[in-house]
Order: C-alpha cells, then structure tokens, then sequence
C-alpha cells in the first residue's frame, strides 16, 4: 500500500509498506480522504520535531471505510463508514478527573503516533465513531476540525440572541462561526487577510478587518453598547488578546482557542473590571464529535465552500510546499487512494 512519511527539513516521502492486518481490538481503515491541518503544517515547519518521531505517517483529519476487523471488536463491522477521533486515552489516571481528551499521558494520533495520511490505517476500536451510509466522505473529513468548533461553542455558553465576536477567520474561526451562528448567534468575524473576509462574507458573515475598522466601536454599534457575550480568540496574535478584553461586555465569555507556546500579556485588570471569564478550550470530547456528525449529515451549513483544493496523496509534498506559497486557503484534502 501507499503511505506517507513525513522525514523533517520540509519533506515528505511517498513509500510502499506492506498492508498490516488489525490487532486485537483495532480495525483496518481504507481511508478515503484526510485533511491538512494547521498542525501538520507546523510539523512541516520542524516546529514539533521533538514531538514527532520520525520518519512518522502524519494526520487526523480523516474519513474513511473499515476494511478488516480484529478480535473482540463487535461494535464495528466491514464496509461501515466511519471517523477517527484521534485521541488515545488509554493511559488515563484517576488525577485526570475523567476528562481524558485533556489527560497528562494523551496520546494525539497522528502526532504522536503514525496519522491517517496512507491508504489504510489500523486505529483502536474505542476511537471510531460511525457515521451514516449517505455520508458524503469528502465532508465528513471535516468533521475533527468541526468537533474543534462544536467544542469551543458548547463550553463558551453560547446561546441564541447572544453576539459572538470571532477573532480570526481561518478554518477552525470560520467552523466556530458557523456553530456559533447555527446555535442562533449573532455573529461578527474580524480578520485582517482580504480574501478570507470576501470568503466570510460569501458565506453570509459579518466581516470586518481591524486595520480598516475599529473593532471596538464596530461591536459596539452592532449590538446598541452591550458588546460581545462571547469572544472566540483564534487568531493566536498580541493584537487578538489585547481587542479581546475590549470587544468583551459586562460578563462576557473569552474562549482561548488558539494554542500559544510562550507567555503573552492580557489585560487582567479588564477581568475585574467587567468581571469577564476566560476559558480554555481543547480539542473535544465525545459528545462534540457526535454533534459534528449530526450537523454533517443534516448538510445544513456551507461545509463543501471550506474545502480548498482536493489533491492526490502522492502530491503530499507539492501540497505542503503550496499551502506555504498560499496562506489564503482554508482546508485542503488529500485523496489516499490515489
């Protein structure tokens, strides 16, 4: 079979292995498409080589048809459509408190363990999740970068008639929004790249940038004085935490999506001020995942506008050496059967 193998210094290898038949409690995926996360494009980067043991089969993003099924697996059978949520607790402890998307020992597959970017996958059982037979694959490789999104709505709070300020308007700002306005928000995005505002706007969003507007006076009108009741802080910049404590009402809900490696200063004084909350959010859990599937079926919402570009997985090098050339895209595909 084919398989990918990210080998450091910016490079990819397309190799051939032999197909592996699933060990107890696993099954064999045919994977039918497999997204490129931001992620991946930082392990691109070299900027997760400590993390990354290489040379490693990257991925998480993926949909795809089980293939064979190992010993004492019953749940799942041969030609079932399904998603991985790529999250392998197994190590969990008691001091884990039973959140183990979040546990001390996770084991993110596809990081740190080989991905989804190969013809077929061998995933333990208790990391599926089956999807309908109708289930278009194509989108229902969004649905981890989905879960991303549903997980950040439901622990903001968020609820119908509340206005939600998106700071960022990338994939995982625009799956946000879309949540957010699905739960029956109002819903502003500020980004500052022009083609993702035109691309927000195109997908019915209030979009402003912070260089042509003041956002601040821009919320403030929108919403007659009261603000944002909650902020989505996705950009991961200074600019974003120094607005977000801004655009925030009294008792507003700032959401930190976006990972920050190092200490960055936010006003606190803010937090007394409004009596503001800040919450973290990572990854998702079970229910998140479920809630992505359910609005992946319904096909309610403009998913199909977020793919990009769909490229063979033998392309994985000129897709990755493309997406640094252009940064406008939003989620590029990779067919692993071709």
């Amino acid at each position: 079979m084919k398989a990918t193998v990210y080998e450091g210094n910016k490079t990819f290898k397309v190799i051939e292995k032999e197909i592996e038949a699933p060990l107890a409690g696993e099954v064999r995926i045919k994977v039918a498409y497999s997204g490129v996360c931001g992620t991946d494009v930082h392990i691109y980067h070299g900027m997760m080589d400590k993390r990354v043991d290489m040379p490693q089969t990257i991925g998480h993003e993926m949909s795809g048809t089980i293939d064979a099924v190992g010993a004492n697996v019953s749940d799942y059978a041969i030609g079932d459509k399904v998603v991985v949520r790529p999250l392998d607790d197994s190590k969990a402890k008691a001091s884990d408190k039973g959140f183990n998307h979040i546990c001390e020992e996770l084991n993110f597959i596809g990081i740190d363990s080989p991905g989804s970017m190969q013809q077929y996958w061998n995933v333990p059982a208790f990391t599926l999740h089956k999807l309908k037979e109708n289930t278009d694959l194509k989108l229902a490789a969004l649905i981890e970068p989905l879960s991303v999104a549903t997980h950040d709505v439901r622990l903001s709070g968020l609820v119908a008639g509340e206005t939600a300020v998106v700071l960022g308007g990338g994939p995982i700002g625009l799956l946000v929004a879309m949540v957010a306005k699905e739960v029956g928000a109002q819903v502003i995005i500020s980004e500052v790249n022009p083609i993702r505002i035109q691309k927000a706007k195109e997908l019915g969003f209030d979009a402003v940038s912070p260089i042509d507007v003041d956002l601040v006076a821009y919320v403030h009108g929108k919403t007659e004085g009261r603000k944002a009741d909650v902020v989505f802080e996705v950009a991961g910049v200074q600019p974003a935490l120094d607005v977000m404590t801004e655009v925030a009402g009294i008792r507003g809900r700032i959401v930190m999506v976006a990972i920050h490696g190092v200490k960055k200063e936010i006003d606190l004084f803010k937090f007394f001020w409004k009596e503001l909350k800040l919450i973290g959010a990572r990854v998702y859990e079970r229910e998140d995942y479920e809630k992505s599937i359910a609005l992946i079926t319904a096909n309610e919402l403009p998913f199909e506008d977020m793919i990009t570009d769909v490229q063979p997985l033998s392309n994985i090098q000129q897709v990755f050496e493309n997406i640094d050339k252009n940064p406008d895209g939003l989620k590029v595909l990779m067919d692993c059967q071709l």
